[in-house]
């Protein structure tokens, strides 16, 4: 059987992160965990360490600073990869991915060698989301889709299930993609590499405790690197 952890990055996130440790668990009990902290001020570390304490199938990557999503995942990639899991997969800690539905991306998987948990395809749907951020995510896929030229409809989406060979073939040491434009970043590496992305419809839940981390730099840099690529790939630049 392929080893497999679930990465969750985590700032902030003490309220959520025992209730999803604890779904997960039960959704795919082989599977193992990585929080990856960025020295979160409320005691998340603190309280991941108990965790990993009370279950050998909990680990601890903690950071010594918040420098974004992007170099997050990275970190647990690297992680992941130097202790020998064959298939990573990224995990929200707010809740708002549901763990329950992580098998369906595992089976997809054994044909892909990525699975985007996707909100925008049908059978995907969102729960408890201001219509604004749902306007924005579609926006932001579709302004994707066309710049990019990729046939996805959540190049956004933060659930994802990767191959580890996959990984290895996306030259990591070269993202520098700090916040959700990462995962627009991942998912154009593994389309121009010629690699099978696949998108299974998920049902996203906004989170019930702690913020969001989008905000408008976030969104910019999206927009930015979005744009650079496209005109990029047009122009050969």
């Amino acid at each position: 059987m392929n080893a497999i952890v679930v990465i969750i990055p985590t700032y902030n996130e003490r309220d959520n992160l025992p209730l999803i440790t604890a779904r997960v668990r039960a959704a795919v009990p082989g599977a193992d965990l990585l929080v990856v902290d960025d020295d979160s001020p409320d005691g998340t570390g603190l309280l991941a360490d108990e965790l990993a304490a009370a279950d050998d199938h909990v680990h601890v990557l903690h950071r010594t600073a918040k420098n974004g999503l992007g170099a997050a995942y990275l970190a647990g990639f690297r992680w992941a990869i130097e202790h020998g899991y064959d298939i990573m997969v990224e995990m929200d800690a707010d809740g708002s991915h549901q763990p329950e539905q992580l098998p369906r991306l595992l089976e997809a998987l054994e044909e892909a060698d990525l699975v985007i948990g996707a909100r925008w395809v049908p059978g995907g749907e969102v729960e408890n989301w201001p219509k604004r951020r749902e306007i924005l995510s579609r926006s932001a896929n579709t302004y994707a889709r066309l710049m990019l030229g990729m046939p996805l409809h959540d190049a956004t989406g933060g659930y994802r299930a990767f191959r580890r060979e996959t990984l290895e073939k996306l030259d990591l040491e070269d993202v520098d993609s700090r916040g959700y434009c990462f995962q627009v970043d991942l998912a154009l590496r593994a389309h121009r590499a010629g690699l099978r992305v696949a998108e299974v419809p998920i049902t996203f839940v906004d989170r019930v405790h702690g913020s969001s981390k989008m905000n408008s730099s976030v969104i910019a840099e999206s927009m930015l690197r979005v744009t650079a690529w496209g005109i990029r790939s047009r122009f050969g630049r």
